[in-house]
């Protein structure tokens, strides 16, 4: 179990890495809670692109890179994802994208009873998605069959938590939703599967935010804060981070201002002291 605990998964921020002494330990669920723009898709984005383009494991470490990259998405096409990612940082071989990653689309549960017209996002016929949704049993159900099919060791990205936590508006449906991640936060230390779990701040109600925040093992928080000349500035936060805060704080690292750029990806630019 010490030397499980050990482990880690680089998160593929060059700039980030080292701090955290080569990555983040494998099993970690990590929830990326962040202000609309304010870094948590680019994070991911950069961290996916980063992995991908690497050859050869982190050395001196005892971090090794993730045989397997699942993204799972209830409103977007993994065309649309696989879109976003190439035009927002450079691939060596962007063919990667379709090989590497496996892509889970859950539109068809999550979309079956709204408004939605069926043809915006199923292209069956109608016999074709009556079969499956007889075969449905919910998208939080479909969500845990996708998550238990993972291989251990896996990065896991699920895009996005905003999207699935709105739908839960009946205290029924919100216990079945932290049932599930306080499951999948039981699960990940057994596969040592590393999560990223997308969410977007102030969309949710305060104490529901809190609630999800309370069950991860991580919160890395993105934000805009105005800086000197009022220019708008990306900071990220390690909010909180079970067997690394007591490391981050003890070196006063906690807070981070930001860069994104197309040749950099998302980049840890400047280190801010915790005053």
């Amino acid at each position: 179990m010490a030397q499980q605990a050990q482990q880690k998964m680089p998160t593929g921020i060059s700039s980030l890495d080292p701090i955290i002494d080569g990555g983040v330990p494998m099993g970690s669920v990590i929830l990326l809670l962040g202000d609309i723009g304010g870094g948590n898709y680019e994070f991911v984005y950069s961290s996916i692109v980063n992995t991908l383009n690497s050859v050869s494991p982190v050395a001196d470490t005892g971090a090794h890179h993730t045989p397997q990259i699942n993204y799972t998405t209830f409103t977007r096409t993994s065309d649309d994802v696989k879109q976003e990612i190439a035009k927002s940082f450079p691939m060596e071989d962007a063919t990667k994208l379709k090989e590497k990653i496996r892509f889970d689309d859950l539109s068809e549960i999550y979309f079956e009873n709204s408004v939605v017209p069926d043809d915006w996002y199923s292209h069956g016929d109608i016999i074709t998605r009556l079969q499956k949704r007889a075969d449905h049993a919910g998208v939080l159900a479909q969500l845990s069959t996708s998550l238990n099919t993972a291989e251990p060791n896996s990065l896991i990205v699920i895009d996005s938590i905003t999207d699935i936590a709105t739908q839960c508006t009946s205290p029924h449906l919100w216990h079945n939703l932290t049932g599930l991640l306080r499951g999948l936060q039981r699960i990940s230390k057994q596969r040592n599967l590393t999560v990223y779990l997308l969410l977007t701040r102030g969309i949710l109600k305060e104490e529901e935010e809190r609630e999800i925040a309370d069950i991860v093992d991580a919160v890395l928080l993105f934000r805009w804060e105005e800086s000197s000349g009022a220019r708008r500035q990306r900071v990220m936060y390690f909010e909180k981070f079970r067997g690394v805060m007591t490391h981050l704080e003890e070196r006063d690292l906690v807070k981070f201002a930001v860069r994104i750029s197309k040749s950099g990806g998302f980049e840890v630019s400047n280190i801010r002291v915790v005053i």
